[in-house]
């Protein structure tokens, strides 16, 4: 057989694998789409079909006006927004220094900071509850941020170091010799060259910010402050009627901003990660 052959063998083995794996991951989101716009008969038909007889939009319209998703859409966006503003404040002079600067102790603390990165929060939800309760942050949308800039900080500072490290240090000696001290030459040399790491770390910290549950359904018990991973939980517990098709559209709505921000953001996500493939 010749290599030709083999190649082309191998391309078309690679995307049958590829194939079946969307489908996999894809197969559960289809049909939450499918059950969102279903009617109460529809749900419990025999077989169960994917595509609905009648699309009901109504589904969403009641999700959207009787319900409190908008509110907890809301909720997330404005503390997702504000964690991601907060976690790049803090790594992104931390990564610069543990890319750029010498000091001592410093493979032990990014060892530190990488096992914290490996810390769950379903660990520390019960200790950080008892004191949040002490110091009156529980219910406390600065508090639940807090705790998300916290669980956020190590693998942002690791991401960043590591893009960081890619860029030829000749731009600082550069930035030195024009007069630049070091935050000058952070923020004006280069935080500008970095923009696909930093919009990759932003994406990847927003994504797991909007999908946490553990710690916003332990440190808040008030409906207007849930965000939508608990608001989802609390749409189910407050409706008497059948709510698998309510449940499965606010689910949506849920999934919705993310795929979005991944979609049009993507393409910096793999630019970020494949840059060290390429240092020299």
């Amino acid at each position: 057989m010749s290599k030709h052959h083999k190649d082309t063998g191998t391309r078309i083995g690679l995307y049958v694998v590829y194939t079946l794996t969307s489908l996999f991951f894809l197969y559960p989101l289809l049909w939450v789409v499918s059950l969102s716009l279903k009617t109460v008969p529809e749900l419990f038909a025999v077989p169960p079909k994917i595509l609905p007889q009648h699309f009901a939009i109504e589904n969403y319209a009641y999700v959207l006006w009787k319900a409190r998703i908008l509110k907890n859409l809301w909720n997330s966006l404005f503390v997702v927004t504000l964690t991601v503003i907060g976690t790049l404040i803090i790594t992104l002079p931390a990564s610069y220094a543990f890319s750029r600067m010498y000091f001592r102790f410093k493979k032990s603390l990014l060892l530190c900071i990488l096992g914290f990165q490996m810390i769950s929060p379903l660990v520390i939800v019960i200790p950080l509850y008892r004191y949040f309760s002490k110091i009156n942050m529980l219910n406390s949308n600065f508090g639940l941020i807090a705790v998300y800039i916290a669980v956020s900080a190590p693998f942002a500072t690791w991401f960043l170091k590591g893009f960081l490290d890619t860029i030829p240090k000749e731009l600082d000696e550069a930035a030195i010799i024009d007069g630049c001290n070091r935050l000058q030459i952070l923020r004006m040399v280069l935080i500008p060259v970095t923009i696909p790491g930093i919009i990759s770390a932003l994406l990847l910290i927003a994504i797991r910010s909007w999908s946490q549950f553990v710690v916003p359904f332990i440190l808040l018990d008030k409906g207007d402050m849930f965000p939508i991973s608990v608001g989802l939980v609390n749409l189910q517990s407050t409706t008497d009627a059948i709510s698998t098709h309510y449940l499965a559209a606010a689910s949506v709505l849920g999934i919705l901003p993310t795929v979005v921000v991944f979609i049009l953001l993507q393409k910096f996500i793999v630019s970020a990660l494949t840059a060290g493939a390429v240092k020299g």
